[in-house]
C-alpha cells in the first residue's frame, strides 16, 4: 500500500499510524540513581542501561567476567601511551596478580616502564608551544610531560644491560629480553611499579613485535656497532604466541589501542580458529580500511574471533574505561 503524504497537522491527526514494533523484551533505558546509597557494583551495572557506549562498556564488563569464569587464556595488548599514563599502575596490578596470562605491546610500552623506575613522568597540558618546550627539552605526550633526561637514564641503564645479554649470548628472542628487562629492572628501588618486573616474576611473556621501533632501538644500534653479530630474532616470538593460543583451551583478548599490538594477537587466534572472547577499547574508525580501526564483526571474517564468540568494541579513551572495566571485573571480587 502506498505511503499516504503528510501535508498538514490535519492529516497528521487523521493518519493511521502503524503499530509499535514489540520493544518490551528489550532492556529499558535507564542510568544510574544518585538518589540511593553510592553502591559501585550497581553504578558499573547501570551502564549496561544507559545506552551509546556506556553499554558497550557494561557489555566488556560482561564478557571479561565470562573470560574469568572459564578460565580462559587472556592476552592483554596495549600501546605505549598506556604506559606513558597511569593506565601502567593498572596493568601492572593484574600482572601482579596473575589477571592475564600474555601481554604484547610496542616499543614504547617496554621503554618506559623501565624508564618510569628510574625517573618519573609528568602532567602538563595539551595546549602549549611544542617550540616552547623543545627549547626547555622536554618531550610531550597529549598532557604528559617526559624530559630529555628520562632517556639519558634509560641509555644509562641499557648500555651495560645490552653488554651483559651480549656476554651470555648473541642472539636473543624479544620475550627473552623483556623477561631480562624485568629481572634487571629488580635492582631498583621502585621496581615493584614495574608491569616487565611482575611480569618476570610470575612467568607472564611479554611479547613486543616492535621492539625497534623506538628508544631502545636506537640503543641497538650502536650495540650492533660495537658488535656486530649481535642479534635479535622476532621469529621465535611468532611461532611461540600462536603455540600459546594452540595450547589454551578457550582464548580472550582485551586490546587497549590498536596497532601491531592488536593484530599480533588477532593473528596468532587464527590458528586455533579465533578467540573466543575479545574486547577492543579504542578511538580508531574502519571507514580508511585500516585494521587499526576494524571492529570486530570485520575481524570475524578472517577468522581471528569465533563466529559465535562474544566480542564488543567500545570506542572511548581507554585512560577513561579501562580503570572502570578492571573495578567491574578483574578487581570486583575485592
Amino acid at each position: 500500500m502506498a505511503t499516504k503524504i503528510i501535508r498538514s497537522y490535519k492529516d497528521q491527526k487523521a493518519y493511521d499510524v502503524a503499530p509499535t514494533p514489540d520493544v518490551a523484551h528489550l532492556p529499558k533505558i535507564k542510568g544510574y540513581d544518585f538518589n540511593q546509597k553510592f553502591d559501585l557494583s550497581k553504578f558499573l551495572q547501570a551502564y549496561n542501561s544507559t545506552g551509546f557506549q556506556a553499554s558497550n562498556l557494561g557489555k566488556a564488563v560482561d564478557i571479561v567476567k565470562n573470560m574469568q569464569r572459564e578460565n580462559a587464556t587472556i592476552f592483554l595488548g596495549y600501546t605505549s601511551n598506556m604506559v606513558s599514563s597511569g593506565i601502567r599502575d593498572i596493568i601492572t596490578y593484574l600482572v601482579k596478580e596473575k589477571q592475564v596470562h600474555a601481554l604484547v605491546t610496542t616499543a614504547g610500552g617496554v621503554e618506559e616502564d623501565i624508564i618510569k623506575c628510574l625517573k618519573s613522568f609528568h602532567l602538563g597540558l595539551f595546549e602549549v608551544s611544542g617550540r616552547s618546550l623543545f627549547e626547555k627539552g622536554i618531550n610531550r605526550t597529549g598532557n604528559i610531560f617526559i624530559p630529555n633526561d628520562r632517556y639519558l637514564y634509560f641509555e644509562k641503564f641499557i648500555n651495560p644491560f645490552l653488554d651483559r645479554l651480549y656476554k651470555e649470548k648473541k642472539i636473543w628472542t624479544v620475550t627473552e629480553i623483556t623477561r631480562e628487562l624485568g629481572k634487571e629492572i629488580a635492582k631498583e628501588k621502585n621496581c615493584e611499579e614495574s608491569i616487565l618486573y611482575w611480569a618476570y616474576k610470575n612467568e607472564i611473556p611479554v611479547f613486543c613485535p616492535a621492539l625497534m621501533d623506538g628508544s631502545f632501538g636506537d640503543l641497538v644500534y650502536f650495540m650492533k656497532q660495537r658488535h656486530s653479530d649481535f642479534q635479535i630474532d622476532m621469529t621465535e616470538d611468532s611461532k611461540k604466541i600462536i603455540d600459546f593460543a594452540l595450547q589454551a583451551e578457550k582464548t580472550g583478548a582485551i586490546i587497549l589501542g590498536a596497532g601491531v599490538a592488536k593484530h599480533f594477537i588477532l593473528n596468532a587466534n587464527i590458528f586455533r580458529e579465533g578467540l573466543d572472547y575479545a574486547v577492543y577499547i579504542n578511538t580508531a574508525e574502519e571507514y580508511d580500511g585500516s585494521d587499526s580501526g576494524a571492529n570486530p564483526e570485520e575481524a570475524i571474517t578472517w577468522g581471528k574471533i569465533k563466529t559465535d564468540a562474544a566480542h564488543v568494541k567500545v570506542h572511548a579513551d581507554a585512560t577513561l574505561v579501562f580503570p572502570l572495566l578492571v573495578a567491574g571485573s578483574f578487581a570486583a571480587k575485592k
